[in-house]
């Protein structure tokens, strides 16, 4: 006899409504958008959109032809959720929702909630049904749950797909999703990269802002693919030990028509005073951080892509425009907060709310701040006064490594605190040292590029400066192409100059990085303390007029202890004295003046006995010598 089978109805309860209006509704997403559904023993879909402010509601398709009228959906509360099934519609179907103002005026949507959506230029929404995805990490996630990522190798890849390699037949031969992880995983498996972090991935209309002006937040760009090709790429860096980590941007959202902007004919989404709801430099929309449903669609939003699609971390865009009410705006052009001040209360208890509660729900999640400012305790807990986020970017390291690497040798003396000056301030957060794509856009040059001098010289420059970070308290993030000096700035709309690995400059930076990058996973005393003075010593500062810095990165129980020297001039110093703190021979392990990572190809020992005697305050010396604009790494 046959079973009947019951119905699997998506039902928006008064509990749904009345979590959602206050902000806690997690996985309010299962509920809003498109999700297919059973009633009645009829198959179809149940299609939910927030609109309070409306008069009326549509839901049209390929489903139903796109006739706009045909399917009203029905107000279900005060809270303003609007829902209908529709039966016979599918996945794989296209829609838009109709909002009719109060003053007669229709506006077509594309679902906030949508989990895919059509490829640009059009516009809209497509059914998915992700709750049916396959994944084959349970290894992988269980093992993060219980990791200390501050104890742990951190190299990240930054990259945006659909430049880092593309199929040979135009400018749109984006790689798909899996073709995209099939290569690149082999390329961080090779260079001993932990993670990669991937630009605009949530839907995006305008390729020009390489994904951070977002308008379908839930849904994977459908540039590279469908949301099961996302997830088969997802499964298959967690398969090979690569973390991934996305940007993420809470911090506005385009005015495009079928976008969040002036969703239900207001200002649902954004703040709906243009002091506080508008960028005037950007000229985006500012989410309204103190409404419950809009904090309650991007808290959801963070824990959707940790959840469903199993991300590791996610980078947050812009953090310091969310932060400060006065950001990039003029005297007039703001409104302080009931206290006077100019910090965004409501973005301050956003960003607690969102960290407390992602770090609950998904164990081993990773949140990072892209802040540029002084702002206090951005990684303390919320419960000790902090913002939350586990990592950091260091922009002040940042922006004074690069100041520094592109001077002319003759005037670095004069900025020689460039390079010491972050240690000063390195306990006060837990960092991440970035040299992201912002680095090597809009005429700033590409990294080699920054170099001063000859060509020879700046390569030379280029690879004592990237040994120099990642001797540095910190993780490390590279943008793609900066590990074999791409020469020409970044373009979204051309791939890597892979040809130049053709080139000895290149191929030797490209060698010397997976040399350096494999001695930072392999070294423990390189990261397994960060963000305080146990595992990192200055040997010498201070000494400008030669340009040399020396210091010791040390493991915590003392048993490993590397030396990092370096020479930011183009003169060779011979018999350079160096202070260390015992009589065990130095070993040199990593050399970038090598001719192998074409260098100059200096001779230096390779093993230095220490001499008895008093140097750079340490009881034994190091007689040395550094070739011209060169990192010596020696085991002590």
């Amino acid at each position: 006899m046959a079973t009947k089978k019951a119905d699997n109805r998506i039902v928006i309860t008064a509990d749904d409504q009345y979590l959602f209006g206050q902000g806690t509704h997690y996985e309010i997403y299962k509920k809003l958008g498109a999700h297919p559904s059973l009633e009645k023993g009829k198959k179809g879909i149940n299609f939910a959109v927030w609109a309070p402010n409306a008069k009326e509601v549509f839901v049209f398709g390929t489903f139903n032809n796109w006739d706009e009228w045909s399917h009203p959906m029905k107000r279900l509360g005060e809270g303003g959720i609007y829902s209908v099934f529709v039966e016979g519609a599918t996945v794989g179907d296209q829609y838009k929702y109709i909002i009719v103002t109060h003053d007669g005026r229709r506006l077509y949507k594309a679902d906030p909630y949508a989990n895919h959506a059509q490829m640009r230029p059009e516009t809209a929404s497509i059914v998915a049904d992700i709750s049916k995805l396959k994944w084959t990490d349970a290894e992988w996630m269980k093992a993060r749950a219980t990791k200390d990522m501050n104890a742990e190798p951190m190299a990240i890849y930054e990259c945006h797909i659909g430049s880092w390699m593309k199929h040979p037949n135009g400018e749109d031969a984006f790689y798909n999703y899996r073709e995209f992880a099939d290569r690149m995983v082999e390329y961080l498996k090779e260079m001993k990269y932990t993670h990669v972090e991937l630009m605009g991935i949530a839907e995006y209309p305008f390729d020009g802002s390489w994904g951070y002006q977002v308008t379908g937040y839930y849904a994977p760009t459908s540039r590279y693919g469908t949301p099961e090709d996302f997830a088969y790429m997802v499964n298959l860096f967690h398969k090979n030990g690569v973390g991934v980590i996305l940007d993420w941007v809470p911090a506005h959202f385009p005015r495009d028509a079928h976008g969040l902007s002036e969703f239900d004919g207001t200002c649902l989404y954004e703040h709906p005073d243009k002091r506080l709801g508008e960028h005037p430099d950007w000229g985006t929309k500012i989410f309204n951080y103190g409404k419950n449903e809009v904090k309650n669609f991007l808290i959801g939003n963070a824990i959707f892509w940790a959840k469903e699609f199993h991300i590791d971390g996610l980078r947050v865009d812009a953090v310091a425009s969310m932060l400060y009410l006065d950001y990039g705006r003029q005297a007039g052009q703001w409104l302080p907060n009931k206290y006077g001040g100019n910090e965004n209360l409501d973005a301050i208890e956003f960003f607690r709310h969102l960290n407390s509660i992602i770090h609950k729900e998904c164990p081993g999640i990773l949140t990072i701040a892209e802040e540029s400012t002084a702002w206090p305790n951005i990684t303390a807990k919320p419960e000790d006064g902090g913002l939350g986020f586990d990592f950091k970017w260091n922009m002040g390291w940042m922006h004074d490594f690069c100041e520094y690497m592109k001077l002319d040798p003759i005037y670095k003396k004069y900025n020689h605190h460039a390079m010491t000056f972050a240690m000063s301030y390195n306990n006060s957060e837990n960092y991440i040292l970035p040299l992201s794509h912002d680095e090597v856009v809009h005429l700033k040059c590409s990294m080699v590029e920054k170099m001063p001098g000859y060509k020879i010289d700046k390569y030379a420059n280029l690879r004592a400066g990237y040994t120099f970070m990642f001797g540095h308290c910190g993780k490390k993030l590279l943008f793609q192409g900066q590990d074999f000096a791409q020469e020409r700035e970044w373009s979204e709309a051309r791939e890597l100059d892979w040809f130049l690995l053709g080139e000895e400059l290149n191929r030797g930076m490209h060698d010397y990085m997976k040399e350096l990058l494999n001695l930072y996973r392999k070294s423990r005393c390189l990261w397994e303390v960060d963000n305080d003075w146990t595992c990192f010593e200055w040997v010498n500062c201070d000494d400008n007029e030669n340009s040399v810095y020396s210091f010791i990165r040390k493991s915590v129980d003392g048993k490993k202890k590397l030396l990092f020297i370096f020479n930011f001039t183009p003169i060779k110093r011979e018999n350079y004295t160096v202070g260390v703190p015992g009589r065990k021979k130095a070993k040199l392990i990593l050399n970038s003046d090598d001719k192998r990572f074409a260098g100059f190809g200096n001779e230096i020992d390779e093993v230095v006995t220490p001499v008895k005697d008093t140097c750079d305050y340490r009881p034994y010396k190091l007689t040395l010598t550094l070739p011209p604009l060169s990192a010596q790494v020696y085991e002590i």
